[in-house]
């Protein structure tokens, strides 16, 4: 016998393909600009003078979260849409789409900045700091890349504010 909870329950509706990867693409869409709003914290930080290790610790926490949340919704985005086509022009499905190929390459570039840190230790080469260098611009490249087309993204969906 069902348990009372489970008989108050509504019904489910079938969701709307196109509405849930709409739903997905906004949510790409919030956790894209706190990834980039995370960023420009730490790297206004990073100027400041002085040494406040403490805050430098919490803010890469928020970094790194925001930046697992970014790519967790970004797959979220590409399962809900791997099957999907609208059926007439949609402007956001352009933009939405622009925003997950861009979150894809920030995580891409952010990956790669990160293996080639943890392999300069000790003694460098200056070819290997050229490198790192080229791939720290890189990743700075894609962030403006995201922030870019999030906004582009929020154009087509003026309700996301």
């Amino acid at each position: 016998m069902p348990n009372a909870a489970a008989a108050r329950r509504l019904p489910e509706k079938p969701i709307d393909p196109l509405a849930l990867v709409q739903s997905r693409a906004d949510a790409l869409y919030r956790a894209a600009i706190e990834c980039c709003r995370q960023h420009d914290r730490s790297a206004r930080l990073s100027s400041a003078t002085g040494e406040p290790e403490l805050e430098h610790k919490h803010i890469d926490a928020l970094c790194r979260m925001c930046d697992a949340s970014l790519a967790e919704i970004s797959e979220a985005y590409t399962l809900a849409a791997a099957d999907v086509h609208p059926r007439r022009e949609e402007a956001w499905w352009h933009k939405a789409n622009s925003l997950w190929h861009a979150s894809r390459e920030f995580g891409r570039r952010h990956a790669g900045c990160d293996d080639i840190s943890r392999r300069v230790s000790g003694k460098h080469s200056a070819s290997m700091m050229g490198n790192l260098q080229m791939e720290y611009e890189l990743e700075a490249s894609a962030l403006l890349a995201l922030r870019h087309a999030a906004d582009a993204y929020r154009k087509t969906r003026p309700e996301l504010g």
